[in-house]
């Protein structure tokens, strides 16, 4: 039997420690105010990247607190509560998909984080980023696998999916055939058929290779 690549990087992600390591490293530069960045939906045919900035108080200290990928729906809703009550300042940013498609989905990304980023009081001093660098005067310093290390950008990553997940439960009422509560815009097979019956929404990526084989498709 073959192994699932997918379960095994999990597995890998799961036995990685998420701690404030990074964020104490920060402290010892001299940063006051440390911001987590992460994104969701990156990946997604249908709808915006949604990015969030957090900047958790100096040794909190939140039980559960890892990727949003690695909880349940439930203990996501949950943490967010927890963590909009006790951080510093939370803030979220997004591009939708018309800026993806004109711009392409890496540098919609970074708007996002920017634009969250930009919104944050206190203003960040040092920005902790999953796997990214962004063009900013700001230090930061881009982590691997930064969700699963690192607390700010954990708790980044579940304000992110929890806001993009209630945002596709409302599209989903506007658009019931395509499935979007179940599968928050990825790309998996109930999504592709829905696409290859109904056609893209205006809020599809147009760009992304599965929709625009449909328009090409579809004449």
């Amino acid at each position: 039997m073959k192994k699932n690549p997918a379960t095994g990087k999990m597995r890998r992600l799961r036995a990685l420690v998420c701690d404030d390591s990074h964020e104490r490293a920060a402290r010892m530069q001299g940063a006051l105010h440390i911001a987590g960045v992460d994104e969701v939906g990156r990946g997604c045919l249908f709808g915006p990247v949604v990015a969030a900035a957090v900047i958790l108080p100096a040794g909190l200290r939140i039980d559960g607190l890892r990727d949003s990928k690695q909880l349940k729906q439930s203990e996501r809703e949950r943490l967010d509560a927890v963590i909009r009550n006790r951080a510093l300042a939370v803030a979220v940013g997004f591009a939708d998909a018309a800026t993806i498609d004109r711009i392409n989905i890496r540098r919609a990304t970074h708007q996002a984080m920017l634009s969250a980023i930009a919104q944050l009081t206190p203003a960040p001093d040092f920005l902790l980023i999953d796997a990214e660098r962004l063009d900013t005067p700001c230090p930061q310093s881009a982590i691997l696998y930064g969700d699963s290390v690192s607390i700010s950008i954990a708790a980044a990553s579940i304000v992110a999916k929890v806001y993009r997940d209630a945002w596709m439960r409302e599209y989903d009422l506007e658009y019931p055939q395509y499935g979007l509560a179940a599968h928050k815009g990825y790309g998996t097979l109930a999504h592709r058929n829905a696409l290859a019956e109904h056609g893209p929404t205006p809020l599809h990526r147009m760009t992304f290779a599965p929709v625009k084989r449909v328009l090409e498709r579809r004449g």
